[in-house]
């Protein structure tokens, strides 16, 4: 049975399909790295290495893959390539950080759950321009307000006059109020009412978008840093959560915005989008090895309910489904 409890056999099968075009370039290179080959012997390590660089693993996740399989070739003396894909799928399964759902427990159901004790909820969102940012914030109100919790949006993404415009149509298509000061005005001023808003009417969770430039660290630290403690003034313990989003489809760029957003802030949880349109979904593996930081949601399709919680169980073995 699949580790998400409740997962339906749809959103399985839309998985499978967001990572397909990953899969089948992946499968394609190992074909190529193990043909003629009966055994796991230094060169088919030496291919499967440059299978898994050019799949976006990174190299130092993939590395790390070698050698844990250059260790099992050691310990059994005699390693099939045929049980290759069975050794990889149980190595990088072990590699993945999963996320939690706010209760604290591991997102192995599709859940979107929030805790009982927390309330409102605050997540700030960051990530660059281009990734799905704002399109992630819109897709999480919904599965959140379809779940029965009140939600209210903070447009601080006011650099971009389409940030903010953007974040009100997906307010008003789901049914859910926006904050908003406009355009070039204090994002750290629209958290605040954003926060305060929900404390007044006693919403679940509160999700506050923020200006997607990658401008010099220092400034960006500085303005993440000011938005949390204008927050905090109001609620103490905000934010719960930063999440930060990526987009799976520009591979080893990604794993660049990751480490410019983990020196700029505490990054607590990540959303990984645009999986269905690229072969590089092994990113996926790499950044969540690399940074230790859990990846919670991703992005496999258009339709809302294509952000979807990760499970690892089930990301792998749509990996290597064959």
């Amino acid at each position: 049975m699949a580790l998400f409890g409740l997962f339906s056999k749809e959103k399985k099968e839309t998985l499978d399909k967001g990572l397909e075009k990953t899969k089948d370039s992946f499968f394609s290179k190992l074909g190529r790295a193990v043909v003629g080959k009966s055994k796991v012997d230094d060169e088919v390590l030496d291919n499967l290495e440059e299978v898994l660089i050019t799949s976006d693993v990174g190299v130092d996740t993939t590395v790390k893959i070698i050698r844990l399989i250059e260790e099992r070739v050691a310990r059994d003396k005699y390693l099939g390539t045929d049980e290759l894909d069975r050794i990889l799928r149980e190595e990088i399964a072990g590699l993945l950080s999963q996320g939690q759902s706010a209760d604290g427990a591991s997102t192995d159901r599709d859940d979107f759950s929030l805790p009982a004790d927390k309330r409102p909820y605050v997540i700030m969102v960051v990530g660059v321009n281009g990734v799905g940012k704002t399109t992630t914030i819109g897709k999480l109100a919904a599965q959140f307000h379809k779940r029965g919790y009140k939600v209210v949006l903070g447009a601080g993404d006011t650099f971009r006059a389409a940030a903010v415009d953007q974040l009100k149509l997906w307010g008003g298509r789901v049914g859910v109020p926006v904050i908003e000061h406009g355009m070039n005005t204090d994002p750290s001023a629209v958290a605040f009412d954003a926060v305060k808003k929900a404390v007044e009417m006693q919403a679940d969770v509160v999700i506050i978008d923020t200006a997607g430039r990658l401008h010099t660290k220092v400034n960006l630290m500085n303005e993440l840093t000011k938005i949390k403690r204008v927050m905090q003034k109001f609620l103490p313990e905000a934010p719960h959560e930063v999440l930060l989003v990526l987009d799976g489809s520009t591979g080893q760029n990604a794993f660049i915005q990751a480490t410019e957003f983990t020196k700029a802030t505490e990054v607590t949880a990540l959303a990984i989008t645009k999986l269905d349109g690229t072969a590089k979904g092994g990113v996926v593996i790499g950044i969540s090895d690399q940074f230790k930081i859990p990846v919670k949601y991703i992005g496999v399709g258009e339709r809302i309910e294509d952000l979807q919680t990760f499970n690892k169980i089930e990301f792998v073995d749509s990996f290597f489904k064959k």
